[in-house]
């Protein structure tokens, strides 16, 4: 049996991989901060990665046979606003949990960092799909902060010749996503309105810039299939394949709502600075596990809002 250990099993992401790893047998523990709560079974842990001497000990309390490392702050906006906030959890956090690794007396853990597609930032006009060997040329802070993170994975990998993989996943969305992710946004916004909660309008940004966007269930299932099959050292893509206009994802959520809703531009959504396209080439995942994106984009969008229904 597989024994895996979540770093940051509270958020999003955590949930749904202890659901996938439940399901293909393995033993599952995952960490939290002390007022975060994990949903799903596994064993629990309380985590802070910043306190370091607090890491090591429970990699050799569990032995894992695989970490995966989800604790970040993942959100684009917020590193805007906390930029040092950011840079502490995704770098110095990283920093801990590579230590604890490389000192852990189970020599054997394999190690997935989940870093992000934002990474590749202002890419050259005629780079998408883009290939895990394109430059990074980060558009953001917390773009840097995941670019960095995984230069320190390929470091340790090579240096200590530790079994390290990292990733870079694409929009992810689906049930129980917080709000300031662009899918949960909007279908949170028309389930308001379906309510009676806000009147008929719905705030949106930029609906120009094209985004790859997969369903939280089909990349656990690519971490889960990292675990089991990735080459150690290298770096992959996951995510569709496909980029779509933001605008579709707009279109698609309004074709299901039960009223009409007017689209009102907020100039406080807007970024700082937006990338027109950001397009994965998921070729290597796929030649090296046999996963691909299966869930589509329009049963995502009706899974979210269903959710939010029942929510609000």
């Amino acid at each position: 049996m597989m024994k895996a250990l979540i770093i940051g099993g509270a958020g999003f992401v955590g949930g749904y991989l202890i659901r996938e790893l439940n399901a293909a047998g393995w033993e599952v523990h995952a960490t939290c901060l002390p007022d975060e709560k994990i949903s799903g079974d596994c064993t629990v842990h309380t985590l802070n990665i910043l306190e370091r001497e607090s890491v090591k000990p429970l990699f050799d309390l569990i032995m894992p046979d695989v970490v995966y490392h989800l604790a970040a702050q993942s959100s684009v906006a917020v590193s805007w606003k906390k930029p040092q906030l950011t840079a502490d959890i995704n770098v110095i956090g990283t920093i801990n949990v590579l230590e604890a690794q490389r000192e852990a007396e189970k020599q054997d853990i394999r190690l997935i960092l989940i870093g992000s597609g934002e990474e590749y930032g202002f890419i050259r006009q005629d780079a998408c799909p883009l290939s895990e060997e394109e430059p990074l040329n980060p558009g953001n802070i917390y773009a840097a902060t995941k670019a960095c993170q995984g230069m320190l994975g390929e470091i340790y990998a090579r240096a200590y010749k530790k079994d390290i993989i990292m990733v870079r996943a694409f929009n992810h969305s689906g049930p129980q996503q917080l709000p300031v992710f662009v899918i949960s946004d909007f279908c949170r916004q028309i389930a308001a309105i379906e309510a009676g909660l806000q009147k008929a309008e719905i705030s949106v940004g930029n609906l120009s810039a094209k985004r790859d966007f997969t369903d939280v269930r089909d990349v656990v299932r690519a971490y889960r299939l990292l675990g089991e099959k990735g080459i150690s050292g290298r770096t992959y893509n996951v995510g569709r394949g496909k980029a779509v206009e933001i605008k579709y994802i707009l279109d698609t959520a309004l074709s299901l709502a039960e009223i009409p809703v007017d689209v009102v531009c907020d100039p406080a959504r807007m970024r700082a600075s937006d990338i027109p396209l950001i397009e994965p080439d998921v070729s290597r995942i796929f030649a090296d596990t046999g996963w691909k994106a299966e869930i589509s984009m329009e049963k995502t969008i009706e899974d979210t809002l269903n959710y939010w229904r029942n929510t609000l």
